[in-house]
């Protein structure tokens, strides 16, 4: 290093600004990073068998029909070479590796690991990048064990975007994608009994996996989900005081009790993601409808704090209960009003989603309506590391909007405050006539 210093500043005396900047270039592109597969990879056709993505990469690869994706952003053009590393445990096999339009094929052998050289791409705009890999031929019975890519060169720099290990179970995370939230802004010294919201999802933006979370609170939340092809939900959830991700764990005095509960509407205990009590209807709801959601809390005095949640669907043309559920060790009103965005299914992380969020309003212990027109942008964790930077919020049509996954190029700033109109809609509900 201290060689390489020397010289370098040698240089900066010596040699004409071109000259040195031909130097530079050369040692930028020996920049190099590692894509692990296993957080970065999906496979793309239909089949389920002979081949899938571990969290050691590509595993038991036999399937000729196999194809497997791995995305990255790049943060500058430039150009870089590709490597595989990978074993093929009999035989040879030929592979083929595609991403801007250009393919290179590789043959590789060798029952250990070891690095493949693939060929070199020329990016010439920032943003993510596919690269695709299919197996040609083979002489026996897997193509490759494939555990990583290597890319070198000078569109390779400490902006460019993947997830770069497990550490703290990032391959799942990454996998799953950025979540995305909006915070709104409110005098949060009140004492804010209700919370409403509207939420639209676009037709065409209910895919697997998401859950549209409407009213978030301190303590809980409350939206719609996409559980299954068959399958959707209507989720209201209370977190315990009792920090754990065991449900079993928490403590009699510090579960939450479930109140009373609309017809239809299961009840129980969620865990894996703190512990607590939660509901949910099954409802088909449909994209493109516009649905409502409205939330109470209300403090007992006996240190608990009920929390209620309503949903209204036009297709039903009334308010239906969802549940309620006293909190132990509680005695507020409504605080951190927000609403998220997140995918929960690893394999639908490629699929973007957006939806709509509209004409927010709270009301105080006495029934008096304020509308919500502020609200800022954050991110989790796997956007705040830079692992994706597949996210985006905002306001579209005079509406809040979310929007994330699927490796769109544009990004919205963290911490970005956003102003909608006011709509001046106040909710239509009479509050001590819900069910």
């Amino acid at each position: 290093m201290k060689s390489t210093k020397f010289h370098l500043v040698f240089l900066t005396l010596l040699l004409p600004g071109i000259a040195l900047r031909a130097f530079a270039e050369r040692l930028s592109a020996d920049t190099a990073i590692t894509i692990p597969l296993g957080g970065n990879s999906w496979r793309t056709d239909k089949d389920t068998i002979g081949g899938n993505i571990s969290n050691d990469g590509i595993v038991n690869w036999t399937n000729k029909n196999a194809e497997f994706v791995t995305y990255v952003r790049f943060a500058k053009p430039g150009r870089f070479k590709l490597s595989l590393t990978l074993k093929v445990p009999e035989g040879k096999s030929l592979l083929s590796v595609t991403a801007l339009g250009r393919s290179h094929q590789v043959s590789v052998s060798g029952a250990t690991l070891n690095d493949h050289y693939v060929g070199e791409w020329s990016v010439t705009d920032t943003g993510y990048v596919a690269i695709r890999i299919k197996g040609m031929t083979k002489t026996d019975g897997v193509y490759a064990d494939i555990t990583s890519i290597k890319l070198s060169g000078t569109a390779i720099d400490s902006h460019t975007a993947y997830v770069k290990n497990n550490d703290g179970d990032f391959f799942y995370w990454g996998r799953r994608g950025p979540s995305v939230h909006f915070g709104y802004l409110f005098p949060e010294k009140e004492n804010i009994q209700w919370f409403y919201n509207e939420v639209t999802v676009p037709r065409g933006n209910d895919v697997l996996g998401s859950y549209f979370m409407a009213c978030g609170f301190g303590e809980g939340y409350f939206g719609m989900q996409v559980n299954s092809p068959t399958e959707r939900h209507i989720l209201f959830s209370v977190w315990s005081p009792f920090n754990t991700d065991d449900p079993k764990a928490i403590p009699d005095s510090q579960k939450i009790v479930m109140l009373k509960k609309g017809p239809g509407v299961h009840t129980g205990e969620f865990g894996s993601e703190g512990s607590g009590g939660q509901s949910y209807l099954l409802y088909n709801w449909k994209a493109g409808n516009t649905y409502k959601f409205l939330i109470s809390a209300k403090p007992d005095d006996h240190n608990h704090t009920v929390y209620t949640a309503w949903f209204f669907a036009p297709e039903l043309g009334s308010w239906q209960l969802i549940a309620s559920f006293s909190r132990p060790q509680t005695n507020n009103y409504l605080k951190h009003l927000h609403s998220f965005l997140e995918n929960f299914d690893p394999e639908q992380g490629t699929i973007t989603r957006k939806v709509f969020f509209n004409n927010e309003w709270i009301a105080d212990e006495n029934g008096k309506w304020t509308e919500l027109n502020k609200a800022w942008f954050t991110i989790d964790n796997t956007g705040i590391k830079g692992y994706r930077m597949d996210y985006s919020g905002g306001i579209d049509g005079g509406y809040f909007y979310l929007k994330n996954c699927g490796f769109f190029n544009n990004y919205t700033i963290r911490n970005t405050i956003f102003e909608r109109p006011l709509g001046g809609k106040i909710p239509d509900v009479a509050l001590d006539k819900l069910p």
